[in-house]
């Protein structure tokens, strides 16, 4: 007989509190946890350590945003659940670390996570007893169902593979067989420093590029409108020079072209005296 599948999760609040890889230099207070997971489990053995600058013996503990009476010491074994803080005078207080008394617990690694690591995520039921069934969702979205299995890995690791996820258990004892789901815990992804600093390199680079040829195309375009235009030779014997040409439209006829011809000449014949043709004794009679 089939198990039944797990309905989609009602929306709860996030788990929050872990203590990540400070950037290097930085002078702040850490909370180490060990085993190195989060949420922490009461049911293991846990360790908490406090890092920071100062000496140990001024170390100040908070339980769930009180006080605590873990006075002096930098490490204690925990023995109640709650929320846990530490702080030193030198580097002030640190990130909260959870430890979780709970039916069912989602745990993810305790440490700074990287784009290209690999996340490994562990549903766990109380005193890790023995499920049937496990499934893995991010945020509403289901990943993948595990028969007798309780650790799913994710690599290489994304940043679109920030978000909450949770998980759920088939509980099939003796009392009852229903479903169990765990609080959400929110997974941040953080870009390597080295691929950040490709990354930045690679678009100043592309940046310059970019701004060295849109002033080349500025300089050339300014260049070419300070040049005069080149004078003009004058025209050779037998060159025509053309300075402009006019194009005029009357209706759809092309325009003429006049060409200049020879001027016309009309010659006449004179009489002379008594109706004969002149000679050329009669204009030496004429001209004195």
């Amino acid at each position: 007989m089939p198990w039944p599948h797990p309905a989609v999760p009602s929306p709860t609040l996030a788990l929050a509190g872990w203590c990540p890889l400070s950037p290097a230099g930085a002078q702040t207070t850490q909370l180490l946890v060990e085993p190195p997971w989060r949420p922490a489990v009461l049911w293991d053995r846990v360790t908490l350590t406090c890092q920071g600058s100062g000496t140990a013996g001024a170390t100040t503990w908070y339980k769930d945003g009180q006080r605590w009476g873990q006075e002096g010491g930098n490490n204690f074994t925990v023995t109640e659940s709650g929320t846990y803080k530490c702080e030193r005078p030198g580097s002030g207080l640190s990130r909260p670390v959870i430890v979780s008394n709970d039916q069912v617990v989602l745990q993810v690694p305790a440490r700074a996570l990287l784009e290209g690591d690999t996340l490994t995520l562990r549903c766990r039921y109380r005193q890790d007893k023995l499920v049937t069934w496990v499934y893995f969702y991010r945020e509403e979205t289901e990943l993948r169902g595990l028969h007798n299995g309780t650790e799913l890995s994710l690599s290489p690791l994304q940043l679109n593979h920030r978000g909450r996820y949770h998980c759920k258990v088939w509980v099939n004892n003796s009392v009852s067989q229903r479903w169990e789901e765990s609080a959400p815990v929110t997974v941040t992804v953080h870009v390597a420093a080295g691929v950040g600093w490709t990354l930045f390199f690679l678009l100043l680079l592309m940046g310059v590029i970019m701004a060295w040829h849109r002033w080349h195309r500025v300089a050339a375009r300014k260049h070419q409108e300070r040049v005069p235009p080149e004078s003009l030779a004058p025209p050779q014997e037998g060159e025509v020079l053309y300075t402009h040409v006019v194009s005029s439209k009357q209706g759809q006829r092309l325009p003429r072209i006049t060409v200049p011809q020879a001027p016309r000449v009309t010659y006449a014949e004179l009489r002379g005296p008594q109706g004969r043709p002149r000679e050329c004794s009669d204009i030496n009679e004429i001209v004195p």
